[in-house]
């Protein structure tokens, strides 16, 4: 036995936690422990008085050992919660974060039929909206193998796979046809914004889904370049950005012939969707 009960091990686990610079210890702490123990975290309290077992014991250490060097607590235990849903995640794609959120609030304010995801990553956007819209059929695709074989997995996981389709291409290269709802989360920091990101996401996440390499505007330039090809009149793209970027994105999309260009706002009140529409 470990001679530890749950909450002392809680206790000790989220003191190291702190030590190492993680900004919310005491919740990783639980996480994790529900994790070691297979069970919700939120029946981690019914357990605090128990002595763990060695085996649950040992598997918690292992994991405060990883999350104290910064590994995230999603990629330690396979999934991340997105709108409501728990995705599938690894190294091989971005983490949902709940600001894409309101891309998805967005997205859903009017109908849609046959939605395109351009680099879909773990699928959260694209599986999310056709989970929503039961009519609704879909197309992702991302540059990166891996994370096209992850997005599929959460279609599956989701009983969505029959109405999504997801393919590897550079963005529209691989794409045909049209769609009346074109989403996006492309990468969107800035070559010199990268050292300023926390270690989880700058060590651990995917540099191609993160960065461009230069001013963080590459991909915007790329999607307008090819978005009046395949939006249908009348449909919408919105795009998630960095939160100094609307009005460059906007540019770019008025430059491209879109209309209604608007921003929305998470909710820390920054700029964090631009949407506009093709004229009917």
């Amino acid at each position: 036995m470990s001679g530890q009960t749950a909450a002392q091990a809680m206790a000790a686990a989220a003191a190291r936690l702190r030590a190492a610079g993680v900004s919310d210890p005491a919740r990783d702490a639980r996480v994790l422990l529900a994790h070691a123990a297979r069970i919700e975290a939120s029946r981690v309290t019914l357990i605090a008085p128990e002595e763990l077992s060695e085996e649950v014991s040992d598997r918690f250490e292992q994991l405060i050992a990883l999350r104290a060097i910064r590994v995230p607590v999603s990629h330690l235990i396979g999934e991340r919660e997105f709108y409501g849903r728990r995705f599938k995640v690894s190294g091989d794609v971005l983490d949902p974060r709940p600001e894409t959120e309101c891309l998805i609030e967005a997205a859903l304010s009017a109908p849609y039929a046959r939605v395109l995801d351009l680099g879909t990553g773990s699928g959260c956007i694209l599986v999310t909206l056709l989970a929503e819209r039961e009519e609704a059929t879909g197309l992702g695709v991302d540059l990166s193998e891996a994370a096209c074989l992850q997005a599929s997995a959460n279609a599956v996981l989701h009983r969505v796979e029959d109405r999504a389709d997801i393919r590897q291409s550079d963005w529209f290269m691989g794409v045909e046809g049209q769609f009346d709802l074109i989403a996006s989360n492309p990468p969107y920091i800035a070559a010199d914004e990268m050292p300023g990101l926390s270690e989880e996401v700058r060590r651990h996440e995917p540099e191609m889904a993160l960065t461009d390499g230069g001013d963080g505007l590459a991909a915007y330039r790329a999607i307008a370049a090819g978005v009046m090809a395949h939006l249908k009149p009348g449909g919408r793209i919105m795009v998630e950005i960095g939160p100094t970027q609307a009005d460059a994105v906007s540019s770019l999309f008025a430059e491209a012939g879109l209309q209604g260009i608007s921003v929305v706002r998470d909710l820390d009140r920054r700029d964090r969707v631009v949407c506009a529409f093709r004229a009917a």
